[in-house]
């Protein structure tokens, strides 16, 4: 599988199903076939308007699509997004709103580098701008990153965040969503050993795998039944000449996104056949349900091979995490070492991806932090995606989480007395 020409047959069928959509949408819509009364050219229009639309995503950055935020005097604000940190494999982002003045509480969330982009989050995002400042994590497509910049492993993720962290200074409350949730803990404990007055205010973690033996799921369950041996042969290849990272060794988005389907294979298949049949009777629309929903979940982006290989060796075959012992450049990230950073933990009773417990075993960890500084919530009903993005977030677990960095931090007490 490591070759070239695997990484560029993969993109080459990609791209002929992008072309067969494109063909069928042109066959099926000649005006004279509207003579012909059968639904068959018309249903073969739609389904080569959704085949094309598909696999077009594929290999294309979603925009972030945040313009205005509307404040607190009513009027629309423009939103502008500001790259303020630059680095090959990642950047810090800002959500800056233009004429508002600056909120007290600063958030900088962490996206996952898990085979989609940080827009992943844009809900997310959406719903804190109102009440915050915003920072996030966007992390690149190593398809486009010169085999020159050389590795990226979970080490120089880790790092990545440190720096991160410093850049906006202590009065920052740090979000972290699902897979970055075990690397933030450890950059924080870092930070507690190298650089103390560089910590954040607060730490968020969000469905993420702290101890993924805490409670089995069907990702851990692969961790640990596959070798690394087999994980290198049977899923790592090469960048192909398409791209500036072209011979850069990556765990393909494509490949990725092939296994995410296959897990709930019925479910998306159900989903394409009924908007085939919308827009065959002509009731899709360009920002339907469905669409807003594919053409994020279908962009997807490759990740290094060495940031791929050593999480699941080293977060989940090994458990460094859990079991305290991550190291970063021979610095131990030592979790006991965290003493005045209050954390929150956020799990979904029905997370199918890290389920309840993984990431509660955070605080079992943080034996050096007062139990006032240390919180939890379980949400009732909600999923993976649920717990950061969708209803659940939205109408409980956001509130939860903007009251707990108002308790915590100089940033908290300024938002409280401003509330007073």
């Amino acid at each position: 599988m490591r070759y070239l020409a695997m990484y560029d047959l993969m993109e080459s069928f990609r791209n002929t199903n992008q072309w067969l959509g494109a063909s069928a949408v042109a066959m099926g819509s000649y005006p004279q076939l509207g003579l012909i009364p059968h639904p068959f050219f018309r249903t073969l229009a739609a389904w080569g308007e959704v085949t094309e639309r598909s696999f077009a995503r594929m290999v294309v950055k979603p925009d972030w699509n945040i313009r205005t935020v509307v404040g607190e005097d009513g009027r629309d604000h423009l939103v502008n997004i500001e790259t303020v940190v630059r680095r090959p494999f990642g950047d810090l982002v800002r959500f800056h709103v233009a004429g508002r003045p600056e909120k007290p509480r600063r958030v900088m969330l962490v996206a996952p580098m898990s085979g989609h982009y940080a827009t992943l989050l844009r809900s997310t995002v959406q719903s804190l701008l109102p009440d915050c400042e915003v920072w996030i994590t966007d992390w690149h497509n190593a398809r486009d990153i010169p085999v020159s910049e050389g590795k990226f492993d979970v080490e120089d993720y880790t790092l990545y965040l440190v720096d991160f962290m410093k850049h906006l200074g202590p009065d920052t409350h740090v979000i972290a969503v699902c897979q970055p949730a075990p690397l933030t803990l450890a950059a924080t404990a870092y930070l507690a050993a190298e650089d103390p007055d560089a910590q954040p205010r607060s730490l968020t973690l969000i469905g993420g795998p702290i101890d993924p033996d805490a409670a089995p799921t069907e990702v851990t369950d692969f961790g640990n039944r596959v070798t690394m041996g087999q994980l290198e042969q049977l899923v790592l290849q090469r960048v192909g000449f398409k791209y500036a990272g072209a011979g850069r060794m990556v765990y393909p988005g494509l490949q990725q996104l092939t296994s995410f389907m296959t897990m709930n294979a019925e479910r998306h298949a159900k989903a394409f056949s009924d908007q085939i049949l919308r827009v065959a009777k002509g009731e899709a629309s360009d920002h339907d349900a469905h669409n807003r929903f594919y053409d994020e979940y279908l962009a997807v982006m490759d990740m290094p091979a060495e940031f791929y290989l050593s999480t699941v060796e080293r977060v989940f075959k090994k458990r460094e995490i859990a079991r305290n012992t991550f190291k970063v450049n021979e610095t131990l990230c030592d979790a006991s070492k965290i003493s005045t950073v209050a954390v929150k933990i956020v799990e979904g009773e029905k997370d199918d991806i890290s389920a309840p417990g993984q990431c509660l075993a955070a605080l079992k960890l943080l034996t050096g932090l007062p139990a006032s500084k240390k919180a939890a919530h379980l949400e009732p009903g909600a999923g993976h995606y649920g717990i950061f993005a969708g209803k659940s977030w939205r109408n409980n677990i956001r509130p939860l989480v903007l009251d707990f960095i108002d308790a915590n931090g100089t940033a908290g007490s300024a938002a409280r007395t401003a509330a007073e």
